[in-house]
């Protein structure tokens, strides 16, 4: 059978350049079915989900609801729900969690504030806490946006769970349906897709270690297209798999011809030029959408600067 995910693995489409973008994420534990747009079709209130995507709005946080892995009966309501916040901007990275009875009260949160990487609001309004457990595996399973997401992300995340790997969580939509399964980790906010078991292990693992697997890696969400394909190149250039080592600093231009300027923690700085080209031949971007040709983040160079020139420029 010919998915859209077939299809861009066997065109080889390169996944780099391709994660959401959020500078925060904000998680809502909500059991049972989900609709193509699931904060308005779920049995979470559509009025609320409505409100949550207006708060959410121009803040840089993105809002998602999670489910654990499993069969999801179309029950009623829920006691308690988990709530999860995390900001991924490298030097402020942080994960909070809190646990709710009324998932109203997440209007009463200062969108503003999480998306630029405040947590006290989370913390007074939800008695939020920093997470102290295992890494945040989100794993796209919402089959109604794509099927592709339920027939590879489903398994992936079951297996997940069923091998004892903690923090696994089903999520409603993480994009590029055609990298299924994709996954996002928290805290550090990077994206991977065609994931794997074994390779999500061992990218768990890492980040445990405070590290970064680039191998599969779509790139990190607190960056726009360019900046997440500019910071994977340096990071290949390098070796550095420190997780909080790069942080894209200043990115000129605009499509389809962008200077990105990426900086070290140890005072090292590289220009990288990137171009968006278009993928062919078309393929499907999604399952039983029309073909068509999706932009691509194509690194063109990577220059190291000298200090002088970067503090110029």
């Amino acid at each position: 059978m010919s998915t859209c995910s077939t299809v861009s693995q066997d065109l080889d489409e390169p996944i780099a350049g391709t994660a959401a973008t959020a500078t925060t994420w904000l998680l809502l534990e909500q059991p049972g079915p989900w609709g193509a747009k699931a904060l308005t079709q779920s049995h979470l209130d559509p009025a609320l989900g409505r409100a949550l995507e207006a708060a959410a709005q121009g803040t840089g946080v993105r809002v998602a609801l999670i489910r654990r892995p499993g069969r999801h009966a179309d029950c009623g309501g829920v006691a308690e729900r988990q709530v999860y916040v995390a900001h991924t901007r490298p030097g402020n990275v942080w994960l909070h969690a809190a646990t709710i009875r009324d998932p109203q009260q997440l209007l009463d949160l200062d969108f503003g504030a999480l998306g630029r990487g405040d947590h006290h609001t989370f913390d007074s309004v939800l008695q939020g806490r920093p997470h102290t457990g295992d890494p945040l595996a989100l794993v796209c399973t919402n089959g109604k946006r794509d099927r592709c997401c339920a027939l590879l992300g489903r398994p992936l995340a079951a297996e997940l769970d069923a091998s004892g790997v903690d923090g696994v969580w089903e999520v409603t939509h993480l994009g590029g349906h055609r990298f299924s399964p994709t996954l996002l980790v928290l805290p550090y906010g990077y994206a991977y897709g065609r994931a794997q078991a074994h390779a999500v292990k061992e990218v768990l693992h890492s980040v445990q270690g405070g590290r970064i697997v680039i191998e599969g890696c779509r790139g990190n969400s607190a960056w726009e297209r360019p900046g997440q394909a500019a910071e994977l190149a340096v990071r290949r250039a390098t070796g550095e798999d420190a997780a909080e080592a790069l942080t894209v600093v200043r990115t000129d231009g605009a499509a389809p011809r962008w200077e990105v300027t990426v900086a070290h923690t140890d005072g090292r700085t590289w220009r990288v030029t990137v171009s968006q080209g278009a993928s062919l031949p078309p393929r499907p971007e999604s399952c039983g959408s029309a073909l068509g040709s999706p932009a691509r983040m194509d690194v063109v160079a990577v220059r190291e600067l000298r200090m002088a020139t970067a503090l110029t420029s």
